[in-house]
């Protein structure tokens, strides 16, 4: 397994568009774990140092929870140890109005999903044709939409197939809209009167309808708030883009106050909620101390972390960590592992694979698995059908005999309250008192505006490095990749061959042109 070094500072200059202090640049993690010989320290990446059960081998393996260390920690504004939840206290200040005149105004960032089958298709060329997602090299880049519109045909039909098996759409807005709304009345509560926008990135509502009504609202304070507990360049980090290039060119916008929220898997909330779901689920079955608890994540390709420096793994790690000392404090114990799920195309992803990790965890004779979606609060295509369908009856061809699933977070209320104490805490007028009884850390990605995030991550949108740099001759991963490559090249060619000359089978068949 290759390993490299990634960025893990991040900028802490201050913004024009932001008046919220930063807290300091974090640089090293205080938890270490044991590593095989074959791995130089030189060669560990971030993510490896902070987790405790990164044991690196070819074959999947468990981790069991040690005796927690303690960590003390004093309280000074914006000073954390690295290793420990973030608690918040925002309930004791808020015997007033917080905001006074100001319109405040917070913004969910998430993905978007088809509502019925016949947006399945569009709503896939929205996807692909994100330079975040499918990374062209700068000389092919024009032939993004028509590349976009060729995979989201291709892909149409078998996408079909699984929201049809779901019900027949994305359940993500409805659930989105019910936990903005929840949201809402959180922060009314809490005696912060906010309104809450909904912003998708590939579907209705899309982003620049939430912006365009925060506008005609004339919010004059925003908090982003990515719905994505773990930061990375392709889930928030596109989000981020996306609003960067709606801020340039529009001078309410820019002069607006803002902070982003880019991640927010360490806070107290958030893990105690997830804790307790895993603790319920556990108790469905007859030996609840047998059962592996199976962290599932929504995996990215191995050269956004080891090369543009996404923190994404290393967050991700640091976050099951957090549960697992969670459940520890209740006497829960149990095995757990971590694998990355929804690999696509030819290049190298983030391992270990879930597919692969429960064939390998039935071959070692576990019988009982429960499986956590740790990067989603919402459910959606990925947990209702590709944990609940395709990965269970996998569990279930492997050896596995007893499945269970914790359901996403959805509208939670611990896990909503702490959301609604995140965003009093972003606030300018109150971030500062509410941070100073913060006891603990700070995310691996700080608070920020748009442009202090995208200046330190991904800032120039570089081409994506080769996932395999060696070639090896037979069957090997290897020889697919480059496969994979001679063929995309091949597609590449044949699309421009049919732009430029405006013939060829996609145009008989009636895919380009794109607009007809």
């Amino acid at each position: 397994m290759r390993s490299g070094r990634i960025q893990s500072s991040a900028s802490c200059s201050a913004s024009s568009s932001s008046t919220f202090p930063h807290p300091p640049c974090l640089t090293s993690a205080s938890r270490h774990c044991k590593l095989p010989r074959l791995l130089s320290p030189r060669a560990l990446s971030l993510s490896q140092r902070v987790s405790r059960h990164c044991l690196v081998h070819e074959t999947t393996q468990f981790s069991f929870p040690k005796q927690s260390t303690t960590i003390s920690s004093k309280k000074h504004l914006f000073h954390a140890g690295v290793g420990s939840l973030v608690t918040s206290n925002t309930q004791a200040i808020s015997t007033g109005p917080l905001i006074g005149e100001e319109k405040i105004g917070v913004l969910l960032l998430n993905l978007g999903g088809p509502e019925t089958l016949d947006d399945v298709q569009p709503f896939l060329f929205n996807l692909f044709a994100d330079p975040d997602i499918i990374r062209l090299p700068r000389l092919f880049r024009f032939l993004q939409r028509p590349l976009a519109k060729f995979i989201s045909v291709l892909r149409a039909p078998k996408s079909k197939e699984g929201y049809a098996s779901i019900g027949g759409g994305s359940p993500l807005r409805r659930i989105t809209d019910a936990q903005a709304e929840d949201l809402r009345k959180s922060l009314w509560e809490k005696n912060v009167p906010a309104k809450v926008y909904v912003g998708m990135r590939y579907w209705h509502p899309f982003t620049e309808e939430a912006i365009e009504q925060i506008k005609k609202d004339g919010i004059s304070q925003l908090v982003v708030l990515p719905l994505y507990p773990q930061f990375s360049i392709s889930t928030s980090g596109s989000s981020l883009r996306l609003l960067e290039s709606i801020f340039r060119d529009d001078e309410y916008l820019v002069n607006m106050q803002h902070t982003v929220i880019p991640s927010w898997y360490q806070r107290e909330g958030y893990i105690k909620s997830m804790a307790n779901l895993i603790e319920r689920e556990l108790q469905k079955f007859d030996r609840p101390e047998k059962v592996v608890i199976f962290f599932s994540a929504h995996g990215v390709p191995l050269a956004y972390v080891e090369e543009a420096g996404d923190p994404y793994k290393a967050e991700m790690e640091e976050c099951v960590d957090l549960i697992m000392e969670e459940l520890e404090k209740r006497k829960i114990t149990n095995a757990y592992t971590l694998a990355y799920q929804s690999r696509v195309g030819p290049v190298e992803w983030l391992k270990p694979y879930t597919d692969e990790t429960i064939i390998d965890l039935g071959r070692k004779g576990v019988k009982s698995l429960l499986a956590v979606p740790i990067s989603f609060v919402s459910e959606h295509i990925e947990t209702l059908e590709e944990i609940d369908v395709e990965y269970k009856e996998l569990a279930l061809e492997s050896g596995i005999q007893n499945w269970g699933r914790v359901p996403a977070l959805g509208c939670e209320p611990m896990f909503i309250s702490d959301l609604a104490d995140a965003v009093i805490e972003s606030l300018p007028y109150v971030g500062a008192m509410a941070v100073s009884n913060l006891e603990a850390r700070q995310s691996l990605v700080p608070l920020g505006s748009v442009e202090e995030l995208l200046a330190t991550y991904d800032s120039q949108r570089r081409e994506l490095p080769p996932p395999v740099t060696v070639w090896e001759w037979g069957w090997t991963k290897s020889a697919e990749t480059w496969n994979g490559r001679a063929a995309m090249l091949a597609v590449l060619v044949l699309l421009l061959l049919e732009v430029t000359t405006g013939e060829g089978f996609l145009h008989q068949w009636g895919i380009l042109p794109l607009f007809r």
